[in-house]
């Protein structure tokens, strides 16, 4: 572990975002949902949700290009449950939909808890989904197509969202629990050891302050003592 790398893991957690997330309506385009997930991790969110399509999707980690590592992604059976557990942690469902309800994405203020749902590539978001939602939000177009690709209308509303929040002054600062800095720190820091800990029901050992296990001997040595193999 570098200085530079410690840094940058501890910079990303600072700006991690707890109460903005993606939920996608069965998107089942692998090179979609990876790019969703990517522009996830570049605007500071940490959960990703989706809704499994009932007809399957092909693998995805290609155009994430290793953005997996650090977003979680959270799968449902249906759209009625991620939502539902969406809102019940306070969270507003904004559907990005074509439609005479929809305003202007710009419109809509994403310094709120704010879930961003995104349909499937061809029929948009269900009508399911649809009755679930708290807003709708259209990309004004000025060509002959109607819509931009999912994963690119969820990379311009996401940007906007990071844009609000910036001069919102929600960034820069941690804003996910003690707990769930400790525990992530460490995964990233030191993945093979935290894989090793949670096979075995250990609690993560303490880092030093360069992102390396403190006092790793003796660690070690009662691990070996307390879990002989």
């Amino acid at each position: 572990m570098t200085p530079e790398r410690f840094a940058t893991i501890k910079s990303v957690l600072s700006n991690r975002q707890p109460d903005l997330t993606v939920i996608t309506d069965e998107v089942h385009k692998g090179r979609n949902l990876s790019a969703i997930v990517r522009t996830c991790d570049a605007v500071g969110i940490g959960e990703f949700h989706c809704v499994v399509p009932k007809k399957g999707y092909r693998p995805y980690r290609g155009t994430a290009l290793g953005s997996h590592k650090w977003v979680e992604t959270r799968h449902h059976d249906s759209v009625e449950e991620g939502v539902a557990q969406l809102k019940q942690k306070g969270f507003r469902i904004v559907a990005a939909n074509l439609s005479d309800k929809a305003v202007a994405y710009h419109q809509v203020d994403y310094t709120q808890p704010t879930a961003i749902l995104m349909g499937t590539e061809k029929e948009g978001v269900s009508d399911a989904a649809l009755a679930l939602c708290d807003q709708e939000v259209i990309i004004p177009m000025c060509g002959m197509v109607e819509s931009y690709n999912v994963s690119v209308a969820c990379a311009i509303i996401l940007v906007e969202a990071q844009r609000q929040r910036q001069l919102a002054n929600m960034y820069g600062q941690r804003r996910i629990s003690d707990a769930e800095y400790e525990e992530t720190l460490f995964r990233w820091c030191q993945p093979m050891i935290a894989e090793y800990c949670q096979e075995r029901g250990l609690a993560y050992p303490e880092l030093d302050d360069e992102g390396d296990l403190k006092n790793p001997s003796q660690w070690y040595a009662k691990v070996r003592t307390e879990n002989p193999a």
